[in-house]
Formats: C-alpha cells, sequence, structure tokens
C-alpha cells in the first residue's frame, strides 16, 4: 500500500492519569502512565495496539511525555517487533508541546512528516470501531477530521457529556458543554419527546487528514494557540468547526473510559461479559462459552494450604462457585467456599477461604483474605486484604486498593481510595470519596 493511502495509528500517551488514581500509581509519588493500566490480563496499549493492527494499521506513532513516561511505554511495546507493527516515539526535545492532546497531535503531525491519514486516539480508552467504515465516511464527507461519536440518550448525557450539533450530512456545526436536562429539551427537543432518541456524543477518538491539518496549524491564530494548551474536544475541533473547516461524525460501537475507577470497573465486566466485539476476537475463546469464564491450567492444579485439593476439584465438588464473567491468571490460589463473580484476577493472586469477589479486579500476587466480602471494588497488584470469619473486611461501592496497601481485618470501606503501601488499621466509618494518601490521613479516622 502506498504510505499516502494507509491510515497510520497516533498514540497520545503523555497523559499523567490523575483521575485514575490509584490504580495509575507504583507507590504514593510515582505514577505509572496511563498506557500500563493493568487490563484483563495485559496492559492497555498492548490491547489498544493489536485491536489497532488487526484492523490493518501497521505503523504507529506515540505521543509520549518525560522520562518515566516514554521509558515505561518502550519496555512494554519496544518498536512494535512484537506486535509486527513498526512504533515511532515522539523526541524528548519536543516535550514542552505535548501538553495538551491537540497541541501534541499537530507538533508531531509536523515532526514525523505525515501526510495521508492518522487515527488519533488516547491511551486510556477502550473502542469498539470499524476502521473501514470511519474511513469510508471520512472520505464521503470530504472531511479534514472525522470524530468517532458515542450514541448516548439524553438521561446519560444530562450533566456529564458535551453534545456534537450535526446538519444532515452528518456534519459537526456546534458543539454544547454537558447540557443539563433543560438545556437539553430546548436544544433537542426529540429527546423529550422520545427518551430512547440519541445524541452524537466525542468518544475522544479522530481520523485526520494529515496534510490538511498541517497546513491550518501554520495559520497565525492556529500556531499561537499550538504553543500553549490546546486539546481536541475544548479548543481545536471548535476552532475548525467556527472556521468551516469540514468535521464529520461517525458512530462507533463503545467506549471504554479508563480515566476513573467506576468507570474501568465497568468496561472489565463489560469485555468478561462478551459487550465489546474486538475483544471477543483478540481475547481467548473461554473455557465455558455460555458462562464465560477464563481459568489458567495452572490455576486449575493449585492446591489450596486448607483443603489441600486443586481448583478444578473445588469447582466439580462444588466447594467453590465461579459465576459467569471471570478470568482466572497464572498460579492462583483458590480456597474453599470462594466465591467469584464478574471478576478479574491476576496471576499469582490468593483469594482466600470464604471469600466473596463480585464485579472486581484483583490484581498480580494480590491477597484476599478469609471471609472478606469485595464487591465493585479493584484491589492492585501485592494489595492485601486482610480478612478474618470472625472480623471480615468488606469492601464495596468503588473503593480502590492502591498496590503494596495493607488492610487489617474489619475495615468496611464504601467508594474509599487507599494509596500505595499504605497499612491501615480497622477502619469503619470513613465517608465515600475519601482518598488515604498518608499515614496522617489514616489517623484522622483511627
Amino acid at each position: 500500500m502506498n504510505r499516502d493511502e494507509e491510515t497510520v495509528g497516533i498514540i497520545l500517551a503523555g497523559g499523567r492519569g490523575e483521575r485514575a488514581k490509584p490504580i495509575t500509581l507504583k507507590s504514593p509519588d510515582y505514577i505509572r502512565s496511563k498506557a500500563l493500566i493493568p487490563f484483563v490480563g495485559r496492559r492497555l496499549v498492548e490491547w489498544m495496539t493489536d485491536a489497532c493492527r488487526a484492523q490493518g494499521i501497521r505503523r504507529f506513532y506515540v505521543v509520549t511525555h518525560g522520562l518515566e513516561n516514554r521509558t515505561q511505554i518502550k519496555l512494554v511495546l519496544g518498536h512494535g517487533e512484537r506486535f509486527g507493527v513498526d512504533i515511532t516515539y515522539s523526541r524528548s526535545r519536543f516535550d514542552r508541546y505535548n501538553v495538551g492532546s491537540a497541541g501534541a497531535t499537530l507538533h508531531n503531525l509536523e515532526q514525523w512528516d505525515l501526510q495521508g491519514r492518522a487515527l488519533v486516539l488516547p491511551v486510556d480508552s477502550l473502542f469498539d470501531f470499524d476502521l473501514r467504515a470511519m474511513e469510508a465516511v471520512h472520505g464521503a464527507r470530504g472531511a479534514a477530521v472525522t470524530v468517532a461519536s458515542v450514541a448516548r440518550t439524553a438521561s446519560e448525557i444530562a450533566g456529564k457529556y458535551g453534545v456534537m450539533r450535526t446538519d444532515e450530512h452528518g456534519l459537526v456545526q456546534g458543539f454544547v458543554e454537558k447540557p443539563g436536562t433543560g438545556e437539553l429539551g430546548r436544544l433537542f427537543p426529540r429527546t423529550v419527546a422520545d427518551p430512547a432518541a440519541t445524541l452524537a456524543t466525542n468518544a475522544g477518538m479522530y481520523l485526520v487528514d494529515c496534510g490538511r491539518l498541517r497546513m491550518l496549524a501554520r495559520e497565525p491564530e492556529l500556531f499561537r494557540r499550538s504553543h500553549q494548551r490546546l486539546d481536541w474536544g475544548g479548543d481545536l475541533l471548535p476552532y475548525l468547526v467556527g472556521r468551516d473547516v469540514p468535521v464529520a461524525t461517525h458512530t462507533i460501537g463503545r467506549l471504554g473510559d479508563m480515566g476513573n475507577v467506576p468507570d474501568y470497573l465497568q468496561t472489565v465486566q463489560l469485555v468478561l461479559n462478551g459487550e465489546y466485539e474486538q475483544m471477543n476476537q483478540l481475547m481467548p475463546a473461554p473455557d465455558r462459552a455460555p458462562r464465560r469464564r477464563w481459568i489458567h491450567e495452572s490455576s486449575l492444579q493449585t492446591k489450596d494450604d486448607i483443603a489441600g485439593t486443586t481448583l478444578a476439584q473445588k469447582i466439580e465438588d462444588g466447594s467453590v462457585v465461579i459465576g459467569p464473567g471471570v478470568r482466572i491468571g497464572r498460579d492462583v490460589e483458590i480456597g474453599p467456599g470462594v466465591r467469584l463473580e464478574h471478576a478479574d484476577v491476576g496471576d499469582g493472586a490468593d483469594v482466600r477461604e470464604g471469600a466473596t469477589v463480585l464485579r472486581s479486579v484483583v490484581g498480580e500476587s494480590a491477597v484476599i483474605g478469609g471471609w472478606a466480602d469485595i464487591s465493585d471494588t479493584y484491589v492492585g497488584p501485592m494489595a492485601q486484604v486482610l480478612s478474618e470469619r470472625v472480623t471480615p473486611t468488606r469492601l464495596e461501592q468503588f473503593s480502590a486498593i492502591g498496590d503494596g496497601a495493607v488492610l487489617w481485618p474489619g475495615s468496611r470501606f464504601c467508594g474509599v481510595t487507599v494509596y500505595p503501601r499504605l497499612r491501615v488499621p480497622a477502619l469503619a466509618g470513613v465517608p465515600a470519596q475519601t482518598e488515604l494518601r498518608r499515614a496522617d490521613d489514616i489517623l484522622r479516622w483511627v
């Protein structure tokens, strides 16, 4: 294929992942790239690379920022050899320009001398999309940019998502930033008359004409703004539409935003339940398709230290219940009386006797103590949720336990975040949305 005819991938990976803490933290003061978020047995950027490669993208350009961010990503992706693709990274001397998603895109289009089509996508989201269909819309509309959109109802949008106003040809005419219910009713009356009616919201992925964007970036005003903070959704797209540059929309199947703990957990659950067609194609076939579960053979043969039986034996005799939508990695030890549903359990984890884990993620080498009750919770790698039958620990409502943190038996957390490597005594009554970042935060509730 002629290089000007192919679509290349541009991965925006320079963000700090502040909203996704503690998933993006290795320690209280050391943040990992959002690209390295653990997701269903791999890093998120690995799934993204494979998904794009499956749709024909063979050249990738990765926008990074800073030593740690760049090094972490290169350790996972290299230059693409393991994925059968070619990967080029942004140059470190241009990091000062990589502070806004659109500014980073425009500066690096020039540095990489790109002229054809590029698919620009953030590293903290999971997309279910058809690239060929998106390319067809892009060409038919003569667009400089085609925005991947997600169709949402007014009740889903109100106060949470921005809306794109489009004409009968699917070209964007303007933007409404997070309208409330009343504003939606005034601007889009049909959404009130028909609760099932949908509107287009920006998914954060863009198919762009590199040559046209490079020419536009040389206009004095846009050139000046690109040297400040210039983001795609709030800045560049309104600028283009305001100057009658054709911006099209194309509806994709799904968007999973990993930017915060609730959305991360929901996306994991949807993937395990088979709601992402591309992930269905990339993941191995379930061990039991109707119930959609994946259990590594090494875990099936691992004996626990209480009953002395393998997981396979406990499943057979009914002393362990593995419900639908469950993935269990390598060398996981599952005790008797455990119940797992809609859960992802990483390599080397221990789930002790009598524990319940529902709609949650348990990281590599983490420990879930006996009789713990875990639901809608993220437990990071090497974390220990200690629990005993007489003083069980309960975590729910989007709690998040950072890497290597230790909770003593008896804690009751609803929507509480614990930063990495903290040692937390038994606590109850800590309000939702509380972040325990350091020892001083813990002392307030002891």
